[in-house]
């Protein structure tokens, strides 16, 4: 079965970035025709000149709205997308030259209505980017919940490489108002709308992630802000392992004071974890550089995490109030 695909890019503030991410869409090796389209989503500055210079390369459109969020942009670009297939991308990323060849190739093999590809980190990333890449996909921190093989329970795409049928889209409406955690939420509503999710292993995005430390912090206390909220909207979907970056500070600070107080194996245990992530971050990126970094990204990671899980299910379980309410930072209106 022939399929039209439309890449759908939702953009704010960023012509830099998305002019990377067309160049790659401009070389992709796929031989039959596919459309781009670009939302700007309220933005200040503008790509329209960016875009305007890959007419000529790619079936493009570039739509332009009042700013809502990403999850709206997402919907409000695949309502006006011609494609049977959307595959969501966000602006910060750049595609190797086979992707959509190799997404093709996999859903004539095994079709399902939503996919997911994980991230990788470019040989021309800064340090601290492969770092934040290594605790953000590695099976030691995250266990591979953003595209690992060895990922535990069933899959959840994120929106950074996702794609989504036209029928899918349809059935559920798309993406909520609720930002980080509207891909998940995506997600467990297409499985109760009886859709199949599925990993796409060798369908990667080189993800640049311009952050800095105290961005990825504030980003990664969101991540944990959201996830008690999708937990109470989606009860049966709660795990026990998701307070697992909660439990590991509070372990480690506990840790800390029994070997003040002369006990040091809990200490031992942690060192021995940290040791097992910087080998096997050396490994991976053949960097002592990068794996003395990662150690401080899985700090960071566990300690954002875990601080806003802690918070949202404290205040979830005890306020009266809704998470619109609690939580307006994570929702559009």
């Amino acid at each position: 079965m022939d399929r039209y695909f439309s890449f759908i890019i939702p953009v704010y503030n960023r012509p830099n970035e998305i002019e990377e991410l067309l160049r790659s869409l401009a070389v992709q090796t796929f031989s039959k025709p596919f459309e781009v389209v670009v939302i700007e989503d309220g933005s200040t500055l503008p790509s329209d000149e960016v875009v305007a210079d890959f007419q000529a390369k790619l079936s493009i459109t570039y739509l332009q709205k009042p700013n809502s969020g990403p999850g709206d942009s997402r919907n409000y670009g695949m309502r006006h997308a011609n494609g049977d297939y959307f595959i969501i991308l966000d602006s910060d990323c750049v595609l190797p030259p086979k992707y959509l060849e190799i997404v093709d190739r996999e859903l004539q093999r095994s079709y399902v209505d939503c996919y997911g590809g994980p991230d990788a980190a470019h040989k021309s990333f800064s340090l601290v980017q492969k770092a934040i890449n290594y605790a953000m996909t590695s099976f030691l921190t995250t266990g591979g919940i953003r595209g690992s093989k060895k990922a535990l329970g069933k899959f959840q795409p994120r929106s950074f490489n996702m794609g989504i049928s036209h029928k899918a889209f349809e059935a559920t409406g798309g993406f909520g108002k609720i930002h980080p955690g509207e891909d998940p939420d995506l997600s467990i509503r297409l499985w109760k709308k009886g859709f199949t999710t599925a990993l796409v292993p060798d369908a990667f995005v080189y993800h640049k992630r311009r952050i800095d430390w105290s961005k990825f912090f504030t980003q990664v206390r969101k991540f944990g802000t959201v996830r008690p909220i999708l937990n109470k909207w989606h009860p049966k979907t709660a795990k026990a392992t998701y307070w697992f970056p909660t439990l590991f500070c509070s372990g480690f600070i506990i840790a800390l004071v029994l070997w003040y107080l002369g006990l040091i194996l809990p200490v031992l245990l942690f060192v021995s974890y940290f040791l097992l992530i910087f080998l096997d971050s050396l490994v991976k990126n053949k960097s002592i550089a990068i794996a003395l970094l990662s150690l401080l990204a899985v700090v960071i990671q566990f300690a954002g995490y875990g601080f806003g899980f802690l918070k949202s299910s404290l205040l979830l379980a005890l306020s009266p109030k809704e998470p619109q309410e609690l939580f307006p930072e994570v929702f559009f209106q």
